[in-house]
Order: structure tokens, then sequence, then C-alpha cells
């Protein structure tokens, strides 16, 4: 049973047995309960490597709205659950922790959107996965930063676009596509601190380097880039590239798969403009670092902290969504 102070954190907090090999439990949860462990490559890499499966947000969507799974547990944050739920209704969505917010998110409440499309009349609303279910269900399609260029260029030269909300990604899709979409003014709180004076030093420091940029990052930085790619792009740029050593300027979390993926090659992080992590210069969400192998345990074990989604937001949110999948199997 969930019990009350729990409820109050967001998280279940029971101690965890240190006898327990957590990885072997989690496992025969797992198979005990029909459940399945979905991770962003952001998180701590013991997740990564006890999850079913690992991908961005792209692939995770598109692997919720496959599984037979009865229970997924979504190890990511808060929107990535609220797909699953959209995605999956049937299905018991659980996350570790309902703290795991997204700035990005953050940045965008349904409430203002709804107030800048009147302000915009006619204009279609593209919308980034990172989002509530409420904005997905004011938006006309949801991209990935995998995807957002093929979703982008589906429609008609001429079609009026609001890109939101993350401005970064906006204009890079403006720039690679001649789009002049209006761009909602928000950014990744991870991305946006990178240290461009800390990665023209590494550059200096490791010539033989290529510098990988995710496109949430500023234009400063993605014009330095050898490549801008989602975390996926970047990950399959590094596995097929001949290169021996990259700088990378995303979350760190990417590096775990890149190490094991790539065992001989070197992984440099980018640094943060800030010395707020002292003795590292990854770039970490704090976020995506809420969830643990002690967390994941007992959300099993307890099947909470389940995800809710109301159903007349669910049914509007979908549509954008199926919609983004039906337009992404042409990646394949």
């Amino acid at each position: 049973m969930v019990k009350k102070e729990w409820l109050d954190k967001g998280f279940v907090t029971e101690p965890v047995d240190k006898s327990i090999n957590l990885s072997k439990a989690i496992r025969q949860l797992c198979e005990d309960k029909n459940a399945v462990v979905l991770a962003h490559y952001y998180t701590h890499p013991e997740i990564q490597d006890v999850a079913d499966f690992i991908g961005d947000s792209l692939a995770l969507a598109q692997w919720a709205a496959k599984t037979e799974a009865d229970i997924i547990v979504m190890c990511g944050v808060h929107f990535m659950g609220e797909t699953n739920k959209i995605l999956c209704p049937d299905k018991k969505v659980l996350v570790c922790d309902l703290n795991a917010g997204c700035s990005l998110a953050d940045s965008c409440k349904a409430a203002d959107l709804k107030e800048f499309k009147k302000k915009h009349p006619g204009y279609k609303v593209v919308s980034y996965v990172n989002t509530t279910a409420e904005v997905k269900a004011l938006s006309d399609v949801v991209v990935t930063s995998s995807n957002a260029k093929i979703v982008v260029d589906s429609y008609p030269e001429d079609e009026k676009l609001i890109f939101g909300p993350d401005k970064n990604l906006g204009n890079y899709i403006n720039s690679i596509t001649g789009r002049d979409m209006i761009l909602w003014d928000g950014g990744c709180h991870v991305h946006g601190k990178f240290s461009l004076e800390g990665i023209m030093k590494l550059k200096e420091e490791h010539p033989d380097a290529k510098l990988l940029v995710h496109p949430e990052c500023p234009k400063p930085i993605q014009i330095i880039a050898d490549v801008v790619g989602s975390t996926a792009g970047l990950l399959k740029f590094a596995i097929n590239d001949k290169a021996d050593k990259f700088i990378v300027a995303t979350e760190s979390g990417i590096l775990h798969q890149m190490t094991k993926e790539c065992p001989n090659k070197t992984f440099i992080p980018a640094p943060p403009e800030t010395s707020e992590q002292i003795g590292c210069s990854c770039n970490e969400c704090e976020y995506m670092k809420l969830n643990t192998l002690e967390k994941l345990y007992n959300t099993l074990k307890y099947e909470w902290p389940e995800i809710k989604v109301n159903k007349a937001v669910a049914e509007k949110a979908v549509k954008p969504i199926d919609k983004m999948l039906e337009i992404s199997k042409k990646l394949k």
C-alpha cells in the first residue's frame, strides 16, 4: 500500500533492503507483472542498463504505441509518461517520480498558447513533444528533434506555422527548411547553458575531435558544430563516423550509450557555463536524474506513481501525436 507521506512527495520513498540486487529484482517484477521499462538516453547509466528499451522521445513514443505489456514504466520526465498514457489509454503507465518535470514543457502553458493562437488566426501549431498533454491538445501536429524537419516539410511551403516551445530548435528548422515559422520563446535549461567559450577551448585542446550538437543548443554553438542532430541522430553518427574522438553538446547521459556502442572511441562532454557541478564538466538534467533504481523498484512493486490524463484532453492530444507517428514512418 502506498502511504500518504509518499503521495505528498510524488514518489515512493520506502527504504530498499541493501541486500537486494535491484537490477535482478526489477527484471523479475517486470516478468511477474508483464511490465516494460522504457528509459531515455539522459537517465542514469544503471537505469538504461536495466531497461527493456532505451531511446529518444520519438523512439520511446513509437515503442509505447506498439507494446503489448500491461504496465509501462517511463524512466524519463513527466511529459513522456503523459505521451505514453495518451497513446496507451488502456495500459497502466507509471513514472518513478512525479517531480521529474521539464523546463521546456513549463515554458509553454496551455492557457498562454490558447491566447497566442487567437492573436495568430489561420496558423497551424507545430508543438515539440516536450509539452504537456493540454498543449498537445491545442496543436495540429507534434514533433521531436528527430523528425521535426520531415514533419514541417510535410506542410505546403506557404502554410502559416507556429512552432513551440523551443526557439533554438525552431530557428534551426527554419534555417534548414527555408521556413519563417513564428517561434514560441522557450528553451531547455540544460541545452541553453552550454559554454561557447568552454567548447572552443575543448576544440583547441582536441583539434581532431568532431563537435556533435543537439538543435536545442543556441545558434552560436550550432554554427561551430560538425553535426547538428537529435540525441539518437548524434549516437548514430558517432557509431558510423570514422573519427575516434567527439565533443558532445547534449545532456551527458547519452555518453553511456556512445561509450557502450563505441568502446574504442573517446567522448568528451561539452561543459556548462557555470561551475555548479563542481569537479565535473558534464551538463546534466536534474529532472532526468531523479530516476533511480531504488525508485524504479518501488514504482514497480507498488505500481505507483501512476500517470493520469483527462479523457477529453487525451482524445484531442492523441491526434497530433498519431499524425507525427504516421509521418515519421518515412524516416525508416
